[in-house]
């Protein structure tokens, strides 16, 4: 069935996915904004197509191994790898989970190929994409870091065709332990990203809610870090010590890593402190601020009890416009540095 619509002035394309068996259905909402030609988005304006198709839903599994050459430490901005953006904020609370899960879909929707790392030991990304967590015999990162096991070994296929995830569980708590005494233990996550790197175009890595090893390692193999903030007054006071940890790392590491942006997340533009903290982090870290703001959403909450990101939940809410949104935003400014990176040679 064909309907056409429009919403919030974005002409996207939907398409409506998925069956698990002959007697239950799920629907799988698929948001194209634009479309990719040779790994550069390409925007146009259209009628919204609603396209409504059945298909076979994907339990997940193990990925097999495929053999590739490894890309040890590969520099930033190497169009022949995926880019790594690092979801992190030492704060808790902020949305970086839910930040992580809908980036992560909002990009696969778009024939994207995307892999989300958990590497928070709560694992919230891995039951917010429907994946069980707890499973004898299960691998997950812990495994990955500590024990060596290959990524591809522990990847699983999510419902969102072209998003999979490496799952994380209690377990990966004793990783800040265990890696102590191994050698170059920071880049730990680097080495085991390395062989799988090339098969998707981006790795979008959960952090936890703190500057431990586990997000020092995200960090030192990550192009850029995406900061979501809250609009309130506590949010704002770990976010000099953040940027510190990035300089020092950039130092420390040799990375250059970059700051993707600062996401205003939970945002009431009812409130006073909500529009006065938007104004203050806007005229201090100028255009590191994304121009995307990401609403406060009952449904956006509700979404991850289901296991399913906001677009497969309520695709016309405001909380799926916003992340889409985000999504072309951080495209549009990856197109604007591969323009300047390709000009500059």
């Amino acid at each position: 069935a064909l309907r056409f619509a429009k919403l919030g002035g974005l002409w996207r394309t939907h398409s409506c996915v998925q069956r698990r068996d002959s007697s239950r259905r799920f629907l799988h909402i698929t948001h194209n904004l634009f479309h990719v030609e040779h790994g550069t988005p390409s925007f146009t304006l259209g009628a919204l197509l609603v396209e409504t198709a059945i298909c076979r839903v994907r339990a997940p599994q193990a990925i097999p191994p495929k053999p590739s050459k490894p890309h040890p430490n590969p520099p930033c901005y190497d169009w022949r790898v995926a880019k790594i953006i690092a979801v992190t904020n030492q704060k808790g609370g902020v949305g970086k989970t839910t930040t992580a899960i809908n980036l992560a879909a909002s990009l696969a929707a778009n024939d994207i190929s995307v892999l989300l790392v958990d590497s928070d030991p709560q694992g919230n990304a891995t039951t917010g994409l429907g994946v069980e967590k707890g499973l004898e015999n299960k691998r997950t990162l812990y495994e990955a870091l500590t024990q060596g096991v290959p990524l591809s070994d522990v990847i699983v296929k999510t419902l969102c065709e072209g998003l999979d995830l490496v799952p994380a569980d209690k377990d990966l708590v004793a990783a800040n332990l265990d890696l102590v005494d191994l050698p170059n233990r920071e880049y730990r996550l680097t080495e085991t990203l390395a062989p799988i790197r090339d098969r998707y175009q981006y790795i979008v890595i959960d952090c936890p809610p703190s500057l431990d090893l586990l997000t020092l390692n995200a960090l030192v193999a990550a192009d850029s870090a995406l900061v979501p903030i809250q609009c309130e007054f506590f949010a704002l006071e770990g976010i000099s010590q953040l940027m510190d940890t990035i300089d020092k790392i950039r130092a420390g590491f040799g990375r250059k890593l970059e700051l993707e942006g600062i996401l205003l997340t939970m945002f009431d533009d009812r409130t006073n402190l909500a529009r006065q903290v938007a104004e203050d982090l806007r005229d201090f870290f100028n255009h590191d601020v994304l121009t995307t703001v990401i609403p406060r959403s009952i449904k956006l909450a509700e979404a991850p009890s289901y296991g399913k990101p906001i677009l497969m939940y309520d695709p016309r809410s405001r909380a799926a416009e916003s992340y889409i949104k985000l999504a072309k935003e951080i495209l549009e400014n990856e197109q604007r540095k591969r323009q300047t990176a390709e000009s500059a040679r």
